[in-house]
């Protein structure tokens, strides 16, 4: 029984020391409390990789795009856009339009 309580004592030794309490509270302070704390930070960094992957999104939606525009400074490039795009026709000319069952039950669920 007696080891039981000098190993408890010892364990509280260092709580003794003022400069222990005061690093220990300080720690506790800056993780938690503290308005540039470790959690806060961590969200931020979650934030910002969120942030990123968008960037990076949307610049490749803007070469996407750059490409498309590029290919449109030809008539041939418009006519190309206009038949995909819009479903226009040349005169005297019918198009037809294949769809899947599963678009065709997509449209009446909309």
């Amino acid at each position: 029984m007696l080891k039981k309580s000098n190993r408890f004592i010892k364990l509280l030794k260092p709580f003794k020391n003022i400069y222990f309490l005061i690093l220990i509270v300080y720690i506790v302070w800056m993780v938690i409390f503290d308005a540039n704390s470790w959690l806060i930070h961590s969200d931020l960094n979650d934030e910002i990789e969120v942030l990123n992957s968008k960037i990076e999104f949307y610049n490749g939606e803007i070469e996407k795009d750059k490409k498309e525009i590029n290919s449109l400074n030809s008539i041939e490039g418009i006519e190309k856009y206009a038949r995909e795009h819009h479903k226009m026709k040349k005169e005297n000319e019918v198009v037809y339009i294949i769809e899947d069952g599963d678009s065709i039950k997509l449209k009446k669920n909309e």
